[in-house]
């Protein structure tokens, strides 16, 4: 009897210590995802950053993270809260466009018009508070358009003269997260900066500045820290802070000559409709019966691949969308396309295939939910979706993420074999007691 009872005490501490993540998912805890716009995957491997070396430590970190095609911060960011492949969320683009009526519409005006990001799917804020939570948007992208009568809880969108590396404001605007949290009880928020993006484009990721505004993002993350424990929120947040894209230098001359496309057919004659000054990624729409005709002379032009939508490659996952023009150019890593002759300022760009190494991204999280010290492989970015449901502890709308990519990042992956080791020492105890 006495022996029963011994191996009573430990199969049942078995059993506890075995089910121990599973009773901490009863807790629905909080999220905050971050995005530094343009942050290369490797833009802190030559910069010291103690902050963002020690959440590896305290969190998980993913090698790098591939953007979908297009690495455009718009289409980007809704494919991250949404899931979605680009073709499927229809934000093709970070200008409005309207290839019919020849309608632009700039990227920062483009954030407040619905019609651009209403097209049927629906993004993380929308499915959480459908299902009781409580959502806000600070800068995101998407945030502040309105989903089929539905809005974002609350929603700030940047001035269209907004001034992105004010590290004063950075931190107030951290505090005001904290407090939204903490005082009135948000469940998800999503925080955006425009930074390194727009230094990497003025300087280019190889210029000093831009390894100085890393040291003020890491600054940020130690910042956040401070203020997740002021506001006693350690047990309760978990943080996920990726970007969009990431950077390559531009070439200039007298190194390499600009692809300057109307010297390969005439856009004027050829074309009705045309986005092709926009870094490494255009779009064109050509005249009735010319669609051959400008195909085959794009095909011409050096340093791009030409694409006719219907051709494009299924990894791009582009060629479903209904807004997408008919031909579709990418220019080769660090190569700017120019329609005719504009003066192009930027040193650095992205928009090129996402396979290039300099276009992939970053990855930290840490919390409650997140395991320490750990480093995954690589995984693409419309796998974060599901795994941003399972931490808030909601049914995901329709997506094209998966779950199974990012679960491990967890405590307690591989719930399925917890629950069958907690089934098997249930077996052992029964045994104990049964056997004669």
């Amino acid at each position: 009897m006495k022996m029963r009872l011994e191996l009573f005490l430990v199969v049942s501490a078995l059993i506890c210590a075995t089910g121990k993540p599973l009773s901490k998912a009863t807790a629905r805890n909080k999220l905050l995802l971050i995005s530094f716009d343009g942050f290369r995957w490797d833009y802190d491997q030559d910069v010291d950053t103690p902050n963002l070396d020690q959440l590896v430590k305290d969190g998980v970190k993913a090698k790098y993270v591939t953007p979908p095609m297009l690495t455009m911060t718009s289409p980007s960011h809704f494919t991250t809260i949404t899931g979605r492949w680009v073709e499927d969320h229809e934000v093709v683009h970070n200008m409005m466009f309207n290839s019919t009526t020849n309608l632009k519409v700039p990227h920062k005006q483009t954030l407040s018009r619905s019609e651009w990001w209403n097209n049927g799917v629906l993004p993380l804020w929308i499915t959480a508070q459908n299902q009781g939570l409580k959502t806000a948007s600070f800068y995101y992208p998407g945030g502040g358009a309105n989903y089929s009568g539905q809005a974002v809880n609350r929603a700030l969108l940047e001035k269209f003269d907004h001034v992105d590396d004010n590290e004063t404001e950075w931190r107030e605007n951290i505090d005001k997260v904290m407090s939204w949290f903490s005082d009135e009880d948000f469940h998800l928020v999503t925080l955006y900066y425009g930074e390194p993006d727009n230094v990497g484009h003025a300087k280019g990721p190889d210029h000093p500045d831009r390894k100085k505004i890393i040291q003020q993002i890491d600054r940020t993350i130690g910042y956040l820290r401070g203020a997740i424990s002021r506001h006693h929120l350690n047990d309760k947040l978990n943080v996920i802070i990726t970007s969009d894209h990431g950077m390559t230098t531009v070439k200039k001359r007298p190194l390499v000559d600009e692809i300057i496309l109307n010297k390969y057919l005439n856009l004027l004659k050829l074309a009705s409709f045309e986005i092709l000054d926009y870094g490494g990624f255009g779009i064109l729409t050509p005249r009735p019966g010319k669609e051959q005709e400008v195909y085959d002379a794009l095909s011409n032009a050096p340093n791009l691949t030409v694409y006719k939508k219907s051709e494009l490659p299924e990894s791009f996952r582009l060629a479903k969308s209904e807004r997408l023009p008919p031909i579709v150019i990418v220019a080769d890593l660090g190569f700017n396309l120019n329609s005719r002759f504009i003066v192009y300022v930027n040193r650095g760009d992205h928009g090129y295939h996402n396979g290039e190494m300099d276009m992939k991204t970053i990855f930290r999280a840490f919390g409650p939910d997140f395991k320490k010290n750990f480093v995954s492989e690589p995984f693409d970015s419309v796998h974060v979706y599901p795994l941003m449901c399972k931490l808030l502890q909601i049914e995901p709308a329709p997506h094209n993420g998966s779950l199974s990519v990012t679960e491990e990042l967890l405590h307690g992956t591989g719930g399925s074999t917890a629950r069958l080791s907690a089934a098997l020492l249930l077996s052992m105890l029964l045994f104990v007691f049964t056997a004669p």
